[in-house]
């Protein structure tokens, strides 16, 4: 069985007013049906890019993404993207409740049914009580966690995230992080979440991914074996969290360098520890 979401060779090129960028040159990896997986790499090495050809939002230059088998050459129906900006994501003039339900009405759903999803998806983000509030009444945590009710309710196979967390204060941000694996658990929901916080992806991720400067390649995939009941009083300073963060990080400043990627002994499950 291949894997839920496949990314092959893709490439993005910008043009436009006598110039040519190189966003994404190569890119190839795969995320399995279950799986969180973080994306980190230096800033502006094109993680946004990635993101929008892999939700259907950009057409790739070159290369392709599949999603269950099935090319992704548009948004696809089984895919939910939380972004960064919760700000705009969110209708200010619509409820709470009303934002939640807006992907909603898209598909085949009795009204009955789309007010069942968006009560268990707010129930599940912890705003039980705030259907009736607008956006603007709520603090800037309890907007994202609207998002990312919205993108619950929608009951996708795969949760994109792009570094939701950046624009909250560092508790709210450590709720948000427990609340994201929190609900990996519970649902079994297949998330990539990309961010620039190398801690957070550690803490986060059943693996890390590392990309390149731009025009970005993956540099390393690294599996991240801490416990699975992980919390933020006792994981982040664990001897082996410290040893998985500092590996992470001398890969991003040897991507700000431009030094040539590990091998492929480095890429695969099981390396040694002394080696990470």
């Amino acid at each position: 069985m291949g894997a839920l979401l496949d990314v092959s060779g893709l490439n993005k090129v910008y043009e436009g007013a006598g110039r040519r960028v190189e966003a994404v040159r190569d890119l190839t990896f795969t995320v399995e049906a279950g799986e969180l997986v973080c994306l980190v790499g230096p800033s502006g090495c094109g993680k946004t890019t990635l993101l929008k050809c892999m939700s259907g939002l950009l057409a790739p230059t070159a290369g392709r993404v599949t999603l269950a088998g099935r090319v992704v050459n548009g948004p696809p129906p089984g895919m939910a993207f939380v972004f960064q900006e919760y700000g705009r994501s969110l209708l200010p003039w619509m409820r709470v409740g009303d934002n939640v339900e807006l992907p909603l009405r898209q598909k085949t759903l009795t009204k009955a049914r789309r007010r069942e999803l968006v009560v268990d998806a707010l129930h599940s983000v912890g705003l039980a009580d705030a259907a009736g509030a607008y956006p603007w009444q709520l603090s800037g945590g309890m907007q994202q966690r609207v998002a990312i009710a919205r993108a619950l309710a929608y009951e996708p196979d795969v949760l994109l995230m792009d570094e939701p967390f950046a624009a909250v204060d560092a508790q709210t941000r450590a709720d948000l992080e427990d609340l994201v694996r929190g609900l990996w658990r519970e649902r079994g929901m297949t998330i990539l979440f990309v961010t620039h916080d190398i801690d957070e992806a550690v803490y986060l991720g059943e693996r890390v991914i590392v990309l390149s400067g731009s025009p970005t390649v993956v540099r390393e995939e690294l599996t991240i074996d801490l416990p699975d009941g992980r919390d933020q009083l006792h994981t982040r300073v664990a001897p082996r969290f410290a040893e998985l963060r500092t590996r992470v990080y001398e890969q991003i400043q040897a991507a700000k360098r431009g030094t040539p990627a590990p091998g492929p002994v480095d890429r695969i499950e099981g390396v040694p520890q002394d080696r990470i």
